[in-house]
């Protein structure tokens, strides 16, 4: 029998999943390719984006020792160099291997989720950013058309910010009972990284 903590956090991630869902699809009917909701929907369209977020707020709540600066370090580094990654991607910035060190970035943060590895908090920070730079970069390519970047990017770092927040709400509520619903999402994040992985090899 799940807990009602528990409950509350599958209820949240089911409810996130729906309204990024219907969201995205909003505005691909609509055509809308500038401004901020253009933004806040882009990490939604691919699902190898919205789960390396989503799986960087679990992995950070999951290894916390306390509530606090522990729980932000990853979420807060991953944020501020996926904006350094979109940026240089709207200027034309060539970065080579993008499309492999994102999926590398998802099987690198399931397994980070799965063994809930403690490391200090620059190390997470920088860990993770390195990864979230060829996710900006991806963004920013794709933008690069964008009427309106600074909103475009306003949007994107929105919607990046509330999908650590539900990975790090769902991670915190599981990280004593149940545990092993955040570890089986990691498990599926890893996978689906080996997966793109594989088929680009």
């Amino acid at each position: 029998m799940l807990s009602p903590r528990t409950k509350s956090a599958l209820i949240l991630i089911a409810a996130s999943a729906l309204s990024m869902s219907a969201s995205a699809h909003t505005v691909v009917e609509a055509h809308s390719h500038s401004g901020f909701i253009s933004g806040f929907v882009h990490p939604l369209f691919g699902l190898d984006h919205l789960a390396a977020m989503v799986a960087v707020g679990l992995w950070s709540a999951l290894a916390a020792r306390s509530a606090g600066r522990d729980l932000l370090w990853g979420p807060v580094g991953f944020a501020a160099m996926l904006l350094v990654g979109a940026v240089l991607g709207l200027q034309g910035v060539a970065l080579p291997a993008v499309e492999p060190m994102i999926a590398a970035s998802l099987l690198i943060t399931g397994l980070l989720v799965v063994s809930r590895l403690r490391v200090p908090g620059l190390v997470a920070a920088l860990g993770v950013g390195v990864f979230a730079v060829f996710h900006g970069v991806a963004h920013g390519y794709e933008l690069a058309g964008s009427d309106n970047a600074w909103w475009t990017l306003a949007g994107m770092l929105t919607a990046t910010v509330l999908l650590h927040s539900a990975g790090l709400a769902a991670g915190w509520a599981l990280r004593h009972r149940h545990v092993w619903l955040a570890r089986a999402a990691g498990a599926g994040v890893a996978a689906f990284g080996g997966a793109l992985l594989a088929q680009m090899a």
